[in-house]
């Protein structure tokens, strides 16, 4: 070991937080709204520039509150379980939109049932059409539109009533009006997507499609059947049975069993309830089966009260007794309500979606490119007739170009031949004046 010499020291590197936020310069901004990333003090750009959105606000969710005393160590609490309450406020915040439809025939109790489940009157003034103009009816499509607020939650309600559905004569081309306005509210979502301004879609599409269906039949009429097929593949349909209240228990049942069989025979695909969760309690799960068992959901609307036992109730009042409308084990309206507003409503809109939509959406497309498979075909079948026109023209003017050149010659020996002969008419010429 050497000795008088002292080992150099390596200076120590502070790594502490404080000198390395001091060390990085803060973002600037520079012209034209451009945000730059900061840089630091060796010219190293610590992250790419990013151009600033012009007119965009964006807002905090919520305030991010930690709450690292319910654990034992700060280290184990990060922070990204408040994702789903940023999400609420969010949605809350944006609101939500619906769109149902409504379709039957007149005198099933279509508008008396919508104004139960939205507490509302949709249809005030509405004047009912005489027996002259059912003969020749033709089906209207009518949109009204409510905003409900509830608990701070708002939803912007569409309802679509068909009006004049099987009320004419002939009623061959009733479900015709119905499938044009979904697919053209299908076709406004597709062009608003592909357009520019995307963040401001209003969903027009009908994600629910309320079916009356008779009860003074015997199951569907060829009209159900031919209307539900061609509708089955464009939006939710969930079955009615319209005015429960003028059959026994057993004729119920037995018309239930009856459409359901019907509905399986002809191939119809009616909204599919799906599963639960393994998870949730046994209440849950029950109240699953329940709604799972009532379709199609024999329904009474009622927007009358009448007192019974010294309560006020929403019934109809007949001789023989009251028909609840909230009484489960009078008719299904609860069940119907709770299913299309508590508990599925957004599984309607995420089948609307994720089914409807991208099957209309591939359809679209599939029709356009082969569109534009015929129009290019069609283009080169007509270049190609031009390009034998042309080559039929080319010709005419290669054979036109052949005569005249024929021609110019030919003209060229006749003045050689005028030009020999002209010397030999002068000599003679000549003798003969001597």
């Amino acid at each position: 070991m050497e000795t008088g010499r002292v080992s150099p020291m390596k200076p120590k590197r502070n790594t502490s937080k404080k000198n390395l936020v001091e060390n990085v310069s803060e973002p600037s901004i520079g012209q034209n709204g451009i945000t730059t990333s900061p840089v630091s003090p060796s010219g190293n750009i610590l992250d790419s520039v990013i151009p600033a959105t012009p007119g965009l606000k964006r807002r905090l969710t919520r305030r991010m509150i930690y709450t690292p005393a319910k654990y034992k160590d700060e280290d184990e609490y990060i922070g990204f379980a408040t994702l789903p309450e940023q999400v609420h406020r969010k949605a809350v915040r944006k609101g939500f939109d619906f769109t149902l439809m409504v379709v039957g025939e007149s005198g099933l109790g279509k508008s008396t049932l919508i104004n139960s489940l939205f507490l509302s009157d949709l249809y005030k003034g509405r004047e009912l059409p005489s027996v002259n103009d059912l003969v020749e009816r033709t089906v209207n499509i009518e949109k009204k539109q409510l905003e409900i607020e509830e608990k701070g939650v708002r939803l912007k309600l569409t309802i679509v009533d068909t009006p004049g559905f099987n009320d004419a004569v002939n009623a061959g081309n009733s479900q015709k009006s119905l499938i044009e306005y979904v697919d053209k509210q299908f076709e406004q979502y597709y062009e608003d997507e592909c357009g520019l301004n995307r963040r401001n879609i209003v969903d027009n599409r009908v994600h629910c499609c309320l079916y009356f269906i008779s009860p003074y039949g015997h199951g569907l009429r060829q009209i159900d059947i031919e209307t539900m097929k061609k509708l089955h593949h464009k939006v939710n349909i969930v079955p009615l049975l319209a005015k429960a209240d003028i059959l026994t228990k057993e004729e119920l049942r037995r018309m239930k069993n009856r459409i359901l069989e019907e509905i399986e025979e002809n191939h119809i695909q009616i909204y599919e309830f799906p599963d639960c969760d393994s998870d949730e309690d046994e209440d849950f799960k029950q109240q699953d089966r329940e709604l799972k068992a009532s379709i199609p959901f024999a329904v009474v609307g009622c927007n009358t009260v009448v007192e019974a036992g010294g309560k006020k109730i929403r019934g109809r009042a007949y001789p023989w007794g009251i028909v609840e409308v909230d009484n489960p084990n009078h008719c299904d309206f609860i069940r119907l309500r709770q299913m299309l507003i508590s508990t599925h409503m957004q599984d309607l809109k995420d089948v609307t979606s994720d089914v409807h939509y991208e099957n209309y959406r591939a359809l679209h497309i599939r029709t356009q490119l082969g569109t534009a498979q015929k129009e290019r075909g069609k283009l080169k079948r007509d270049s190609a007739a031009n390009f034998e026109a042309l080559s039929d023209t080319e010709k005419l003017l290669e054979q036109k170009d052949a005569e005249i050149q024929r021609m110019q010659q030919m003209l060229a020996k006749m003045q050689e031949q005028l030009k020999a002969s002209s010397p030999q008419q002068q000599h003679v010429n000549g003798l003969g004046k001597l």
